[in-house]
């Protein structure tokens, strides 16, 4: 099986915690869904163009099916519901299939 990766970006906004978000949102979001096939979660912080922060979180599924399974699971509302308390930023989400 390939892994798959769901892309996490959020721009914009006016705050982004970073620590928080390294600190205690990806602990959360490897908490809630280990079980369903996530493999590791990381984060990368680029500056864009127009010198705005933006941040990508990069989340490994075993494969589609888990990330899938994730995504629909109840443990969901708890890494959603986080979001808020290290961004304002709009998020949108992107998931990279192997080739």
């Amino acid at each position: 099986m390939t892994s798959t990766t769901l892309i996490v970006t959020c721009s914009g906004g006016t705050y982004f915690d970073r620590d928080y978000y390294v600190d205690v949102h990806l602990p959360l979001a490897l908490a809630c869904w280990a079980q369903h096939g996530l493999e590791s979660a990381s984060a990368f912080f680029p500056r864009d163009a127009d010198a705005a922060d933006v941040s990508v979180g990069i989340y490994r599924f075993r494969d589609e099916a888990a990330l899938r399974t994730a995504l629909a699971s109840t443990e969901t509302e708890a890494v959603m519901t986080d979001v808020p308390r290290f961004t304002d930023a709009v998020v949108s989400r992107s998931i990279g299939l192997p080739l």
